[in-house]
């Protein structure tokens, strides 16, 4: 019996775990607060209160076959693996799959260039910087204890109730413009495709990258936006003059193109929206119904 446990039911993980429920899969997840572990109850998973500050009971990994780790890095590094990191060990014959879902903001910033899983990882931001520190700390106990480690470096997250045309229709949508940035970005129905692909061929102590088929400037994205919807282009702002939210201007620290070939070849990932503009014009059917 499969059995998958998520730290941190978010956006990605609760797309995969609702894929693998379906497919009779036991399905284990985990919350800050036991207010947050009674709804994932309701939704009929099993829950567990993981907030950081102290061991997951070591019974909530029997059984469990796969894992996937959503949690935010903190200083020290990934708290999953720093109050936990000796059950993984001793368990760690036990895991068919793990995976740690870091950010491609670990490559820091290439002026636009293109970047592969071969490229140093050099995160020019603190959040990059933990990132890449509990990346380290996941493949450390893949090659001391052959825990079977696999690395998502996820790029710009957009999907149904988390996207452009959203803010574009609530009237807080900003064009902001930065001369050469470019971001890569990928639907969250792609993320669990790679997931799910990952499971199928897995391959311990490899890193994905999980983007779409083209990484665009920001702006460009929004006017497709505003076209899609039949609404005004917002005017343009320059950067230096846009007030943002440290968390936004940090995503504009790091201009570059994210190669997606090894979840392709490797994998035989075929995306269900290989560009902003397919997985955009889905969302705005949607909203229209």
């Amino acid at each position: 019996m499969s059995h998958l446990l998520c730290f941190g039911l978010g956006f990605s993980a609760r797309i995969l775990a609702a894929r693998l429920a379906a497919k009779g899969w036991t399905i284990s997840a985990t919350s800050r607060s036991e207010r947050g572990a009674s709804a994932i109850r309701a939704s009929g998973y099993n829950a567990f209160v993981f907030d950081g500050t102290k061991p997951l009971e070591e019974e909530a990994l029997d059984g469990v076959t796969h894992v996937v780790v959503s949690a935010p890095p903190g200083d020290d590094g990934d708290p999953v693996l720093r109050l936990n990191s000796g059950d993984f060990a001793a368990r760690a014959r036990q895991f068919q799959w793990v995976a740690y879902l870091s950010t491609t903001g670990v490559y820091g910033d290439h002026d636009g260039g293109l970047v592969t899983e071969a490229t140093p990882l050099t995160p020019n931001t603190e959040r990059g910087q933990k990132r890449l520190l509990a990346e380290t700390q996941w493949f450390d106990l893949w090659r001391s204890n052959g825990l079977p480690v696999h690395v998502f470096r996820l790029a710009g997250i957009y999907g149904p109730g988390r996207n452009q045309l959203l803010s574009l229709l609530d009237g807080t949508a900003k064009r902001v413009i930065k001369q050469g940035q470019v971001f890569s970005r990928i639907h969250v129905e792609d993320i669990a495709n790679v997931l799910e692909a990952s499971i199928t061929h897995p391959a311990p102590g490899t890193a994905y990258n999980v983007c779409d088929d083209e990484a665009s400037p920001p702006q460009d994205v929004m006017e497709f936006g505003a076209k899609l919807l039949g609404l005004p282009v917002p005017p343009p702002i320059p950067f230096e003059q846009a007030e943002l939210s440290p968390m936004a201007r940090s995503f504009y620290a790091d201009s570059k193109r994210v190669s997606n070939t090894r979840i392709k070849q490797d994998l035989g990932v075929k995306l269900s929206f290989p560009t902003y503009r397919d997985g955009l014009s889905s969302i705005a059917k949607d909203l229209r119904r």
